[in-house]
């Protein structure tokens, strides 16, 4: 199957949409009790564009946290886009260099889940896919935490329409999903850096905060992945 057009790429972003809608209302209902107004909540969803780091910067801000002090907590929480990053670029390395930077600022977890399918089992992807992936999610990131500030004094409470948990279904669906093109004899590695990120994380987690300590856990098995690879 072929990856190739920007209507697809569209298309194909549409069920992580609904992890979007249930983290982008809490955050509108979130920010907008803070007293945020609309023009700040747009401008954190077009310029931050990561749910964990928006709350975060709004916590911040109401606790009187430098500026300083602002800026490298969400540099650090983000830092993981990294990592998404690197790991598709091969594929787009013969695209122009603003190309490359637009498609991977845009990045993000819910995109990258969608695209390493793909590019794991080997099907042809493009840059115009990409973009309609991207952009479809920016959009309706911004338009699902406006919404949630307009509309948020109507839901008393979001997580009893399982909202909370839209994400996270859809994380172990990409997950699942990713299994079926892996070859008998390389499920046990799989099954095995699985269990190594995870332990490294619990482990990490005693000891420092839990964004460090997953940026970690990934980076290090990551590597240990390539060696037995190699």
């Amino acid at each position: 199957m072929a990856h190739l057009t920007f209507k697809q790429g569209v298309r194909e972003c549409i069920p992580t949409l609904f992890g979007y809608a249930g983290v982008g209302l809490s955050f509108g209902i979130v920010a907008a009790s803070q007293k945020f107004s609309i023009l700040e909540i747009i401008l954190l969803c077009l310029i931050i564009y990561a749910g964990a780091a928006q709350f975060i910067v709004c916590a911040l801000l109401i606790a009187g946290t430098p500026i300083s002090a602002i800026v490298l907590t969400t540099l650090i929480v983000n830092s993981r886009m990294f990592l998404l990053s690197m790991t598709l670029a091969p594929n787009y390395k013969h695209y122009g260099f603003w190309n490359r930077v637009g498609l991977g600022t845009l990045l993000t977890d819910e995109t990258f889940g969608v695209a390493i399918t793909p590019y794991i089992k080997g099907e042809k992807i493009n840059d115009r896919w990409l973009h309609g992936l991207n952009l479809t999610a920016y959009l309706f990131w911004t338009i699902s935490c406006v919404a949630g500030a307009l509309f948020g004094k109507y839901i008393s409470n979001p997580n009893t329409l399982g909202l909370d948990f839209a994400i996270t279904a859809m994380f172990i669906f990409l997950g699942f999903s990713q299994f079926e093109s892996i070859k008998k004899s390389r499920l046990r590695i799989y099954i095995l850096l699985i269990i190594c990120v995870v332990v490294l994380m619990l482990t990490l987690s005693l000891m420092m905060p839990s964004y460090v300590a997953i940026l970690i856990a990934a980076t290090v098995t990551a590597a240990l992945g390539v060696v037995i690879e190699r």
